[in-house]
């Protein structure tokens, strides 16, 4: 996880494979995630600038958004438009694991509004996260 502590014990059970970065694609990242039960794909999150998009290899996620909680099966995939303010993530209530295939963006200047924790992140020129608590302060 790119999360500072304490939120990157919160992805235990997430595992994620670059396969985007196997190939040198560079404008956008696909990567190939394994949630284990109970485990959550980010923390909820919006972009203000990258765009995302899932396809659900296998497993039955929960997408949970601000409109409410989405099952989701084998076969069904979501989109997130940048800029929305609907902030989204993928829970796994199954006893089951949860296999998915993300895709996102890399578009520059991006930031990330996490409502529900003192977080917040910038994308700096070089293309590394810059991870705040919501006053401005470094962790």
């Amino acid at each position: 996880s790119n999360y500072p502590e304490p939120f990157a014990s919160r992805m235990v059970g997430r595992e994620k494979r670059k396969l985007g970065e196997v190939f040198g694609l560079s404008n956008f990242g696909v990567n190939l995630t394994r949630l284990a039960p109970a485990a959550v794909s980010a923390l909820r999150h919006g972009h203000s600038r990258q765009e995302e998009f899932i396809y659900i290899v296998s497993g039955r996620p929960t997408l949970v958004t601000d409109s409410g909680d989405i099952p989701l099966s084998s076969g069904w995939c979501a989109g997130f438009k940048a800029g929305t303010g609907n902030v989204h993530h993928l829970v796994n209530r199954t006893s089951e694991d949860v296999t998915y295939l993300e895709v996102g963006d890399r578009s520059p200047g991006d930031s990330v509004h996490y409502p529900e924790d003192d977080i917040q992140a910038v994308l700096d020129e070089a293309g590394t996260w810059q991870f705040t608590h919501k006053d401005g302060s470094l962790y």
